[in-house]
């Protein structure tokens, strides 16, 4: 990305915040965590800051300090809505901002979410997108009892074992994005002729069998959703390490990464060029963004002082897989411009608690970017895809 080319800014919209007692803070609202009028103010809030798009997180366990088994703590937030459902009920209440529910794709079926996904783009007039993630926890596999997890350490995470677990259901979130891929496309854009003179609704020769026959899927399709608005919604997925960063070389549009220095940062984007080449997508737009989690006031010793009576409450310090930042939306600029350097296109960012640092991001850190012409005055396209840059793919069955 050229240094003088508008940042994308996107955030991570998870409960009361990404500080486990973000929820006590006053400004959060856990009583409304499960209301939609929650999601919605929070989503609107975003597209009044201009942002691409925001996320929303998901599991198919309850939350948990513990990384592979749950907990029985009750002084966090349990519980969440479904992300794909939620965003579907603010789409008609926003107008530009992508939509990009996190969505579990070890243990559920490519067709049901590709569906999910494609009415999603009808109910925001193409501006979907999808978070995938996978799950290595044993708890999790015990709801679907379709396959057996081996319970590890953390310790073992790091064994040979691990990293074949890991690898296998990595491999595995590749053939479900394919699959997706595949479905969205099962339908041709021009497949429905709805001619009421003819009697002719469908071209059934525009719909296409996918017939995909892999190691975990087994699909013929087609869809029973015609193709998306934007033809393929945008496909998104984190990533910490190599495999991962094939992952995301491979199958995604968008990349989180979790580098906490410029270098390491650097280090990543080299990674997922190196991922892309090996997919044959070097010719491909793939956007890396960075991860941060924020804390953000005017003064900078207000943020440090916020994050530490909240860490005080939770009964042990915070920490993230992704940079924690503290201070200014000023200083974050600073920071969010010298990351830019190592190649990345955009941030996503996780605000500590949501109630005070999402506004802080929107009406500070945007117009601060703007200010230094790092940002966007308007938005400019009407689909994720065109506020991401990112062209409307052709067919791949059409003749």
């Amino acid at each position: 990305m050229s240094a003088s080319s508008p940042l994308h800014l996107a955030v991570a919209l998870d409960g009361a915040g990404w500080h486990p007692a973000a929820w006590r803070e006053p400004s959060a609202r856990p009583h409304d965590l499960f209301t939609a009028a929650y999601w919605a103010d929070l989503v609107t809030e975003a597209e009044r800051g201009l942002l691409d798009f925001v996320t929303f997180e998901d599991g198919l366990g309850l939350q948990s300090s513990d990384f592979a088994e749950p907990d029985d703590r009750t002084d966090q937030v349990r519980g969440r809505l479904d992300a794909v459902l939620v965003a579907a009920r603010v789409a008609p209440l926003t107008r530009h901002i992508g939509l990009v529910p996190t969505v579990v794709v070890t243990h559920t079926e490519p067709f049901h979410l590709a569906k999910a996904i494609a009415t999603l783009d009808y109910a925001g007039t193409g501006r979907a997108g999808l978070r995938v993630q996978v799950t290595a926890r044993r708890n999790e596999a015990d709801h679907f009892g379709r396959r057996a997890i081996p319970r590890l350490t953390a310790e073992e995470w790091e064994t040979p074992a691990g990293e074949e677990l890991i690898d296998g259901l990595l491999d595995e979130a590749a053939d479900y994005v394919e699959v997706l891929r595949r479905l969205w496309d099962s339908w041709e854009d021009d497949a429905e002729i709805r001619d009421v003179t003819t009697g002719r609704f469908i071209d059934r020769d525009k719909l296409h069998y996918v017939d995909f026959e892999g190691r975990w899927f087994s699909v013929k399709g087609p869809s029973i959703t015609p193709r998306p608005p934007q033809g393929q919604p945008v496909v998104t997925a984190l990533a910490h390490r190599g495999v991962p960063y094939r992952l995301v070389g491979r199958s995604a549009d968008v990349g989180y990464i979790t580098a906490h220095t410029t270098g390491q940062a650097r280090a990543a984007v080299a990674e997922i060029r190196e991922a892309q080449a090996a997919a044959g997508r070097a010719q491909e737009p793939v956007h890396v963004f960075g991860d941060l989690v924020v804390f953000l006031d005017d003064d900078p010793g207000a943020a440090e002082d916020r994050k530490a009576r909240l860490d005080e409450l939770a009964g042990q310090p915070y920490t993230s897989d992704a940079e924690i930042f503290t201070g200014t939306p000023d200083q974050l600029a600073d920071r969010l411009l010298e990351l830019r350097t190592a190649g990345l296109s955009g941030f996503r960012l996780r605000p500590g608690v949501i109630g005070h640092d999402l506004e802080r991001i929107t009406r500070r850190l945007a117009p601060e970017l703007r200010r230094r012409g790092a940002f966007r005055d308007a938005y400019e396209a009407d689909t994720l895809r065109g506020l991401l840059g990112l062209a409307r793919p052709a067919n791949r069955y059409a003749a």
